[in-house]
């Protein structure tokens, strides 16, 4: 049962809001950093990509960098830019994209939950990346950022979220991406309880986006348990800082693929290759979204061609085989491009669905990339199949859109 508690949000006042808040720490390079927070000393990024306050090409893992981002998260709290609320309570945080908005309960997660499975994963950590997290959470001795969960529908807590959106925003912007963001406090006590109790409920909650965040989290909360020695299990290190939505609510985008090369092969080789285990139909220069599962878009030699995979290639009964992922991966990937293993291999990259299939179009045109693949996107009931199997998605699977914000509320270990 899912273990949730109310927390003292540390948040900007209304009124800069816009400035402090962030994309999240992951998604930008520090140049792309250093260009979006200039000309204002209010940017997370100062805390999140501290360093953007050193010289270009400074490495971004050396102490001096971490010691910034603890100088200016003190400083933020110094001058107001961020301010602690005096009450325990819930929020819940909005996004609309495209016209479309979802609703998110923030609270803080536990950190037992994530050791023993009860929230669950479906990606691969790697050990590096946690390691960076964890030192900025240590030493921050904070979640400056969120993780996304998703957690199965329940009607009482969605009544709960609508009868508080009735009420007015504690923040509410577009922010240069052009999304929207809407942000609401929940203080009534009974209200809380009530949502402490629901959670109780439920019996799992899933890894959406933040695989590493939340082991960087839950890994410096065990630090802190173990260190202790008066350790009950209610300290609020035992908690870490995550946006919770509905599974009804959530849409993943494709995840596609471009490769460097076709193996040595002409690209008449390469389609007849392909056209062992699929359906091969050209479609001309007009781009070609993949329409239903086991569908695929090829775009190669100024075409984009339509692959539905044949029957007997695939097995739908089983979670990570139904994948269209794991059979583009085994059946073009390695059959036909040789390409063995995603996470090292230099001849593939991933374009996020959010770009668009023009970007891949655009990477094969101007003789970057000779092919690209366009996938359909998994589904949430895929997610929550492979998770509760204890699988593992192959790499780059899943594109969640619109990210969270970062700077909208942040919760402090103490």
């Amino acid at each position: 049962m899912a273990k949730i508690k109310p927390f003292k949000g540390v948040r900007p006042p209304q009124a800069l809001v816009e400035e402090v808040a962030s994309r999240p720490y992951d998604v930008l390079n520090s140049e792309e950093a250093r260009t979006e927070a200039a000309g204002n000393d209010k940017s997370l990024y100062h805390i999140i990509k501290p360093e953007i306050d050193f010289p270009a090409g400074t490495d971004e893992h050396t102490q001096p960098v971490y010691d910034k981002a603890v100088e200016n998260f003190a400083k933020f709290q110094k001058e107001g830019w961020l301010v602690q609320d005096e009450k325990e309570m819930y929020y819940v945080y909005a996004q609309t994209m495209n016209g479309r908005t979802q609703y998110g309960l923030v609270v803080c997660a536990n950190v037992e939950d994530y050791l023993s499975g009860k929230i669950k994963k479906h990606e691969l950590t790697r050990r590096d990346k946690e390691e960076d997290r964890m030192i900025h959470v240590r030493i921050n001795n904070a979640n400056i950022e969120p993780v996304f969960f998703a957690f199965p529908y329940q009607e009482e807590l969605d009544a709960i979220v609508k009868a508080t959106v009735a009420g007015p925003a504690e923040y509410d912007f577009v922010a240069p991406d052009g999304f929207g963001h809407h942000f609401w406090k929940i203080e009534d006590d009974t209200t809380i309880a009530r949502i402490t109790e629901l959670f109780a409920g439920i019996p799992y909650l899933y890894i959406a986006d933040g695989h590493h965040r939340t082991a960087a989290a839950a890994l410096v909360g065990a630090e802190k348990a173990k260190q202790n020695p008066n350790h009950t299990g209610d300290e609020e290190y035992n908690f870490f800082l995550a946006v919770c939505f509905p599974d009804n609510q959530l849409n993943i985008i494709d995840y596609n693929r471009v490769v460097t090369d076709l193996n040595g092969l002409s690209e008449e080789e390469f389609i007849a290759k392909i056209s062992e285990n699929f359906i091969v139909e050209e479609k001309g220069a007009e781009i070609y979204k993949p329409n239903a599962l086991h569908n695929f878009a090829l775009y190669v030699g100024g075409k984009w061609y339509s692959l539905t995979a044949k029957e007997g290639t695939y097995n739908d009964n089983d979670p990570i085989s139904v994948l269209d992922v794991t059979i583009s991966s085994n059946l073009i990937l390695d059959q036909v491009l040789d390409i063995k293993d995603l996470r090292s291999s230099k001849r593939v990259d991933f374009v996020g669905g959010i770009r668009g299939l023009g970007e891949l179009q655009q990477r094969v045109d101007s003789g970057e990339m000779k092919a690209a693949l366009a996938l359909y996107p998994v589904s949430m009931k895929q997610l929550m199949d492979i998770a509760d199997t204890d699988n593992i998605m192959p790499p780059k699977t899943t594109w969640f859109e619109p990210k969270l914000r970062s700077g909208l509320v942040i919760h402090k270990l103490n």
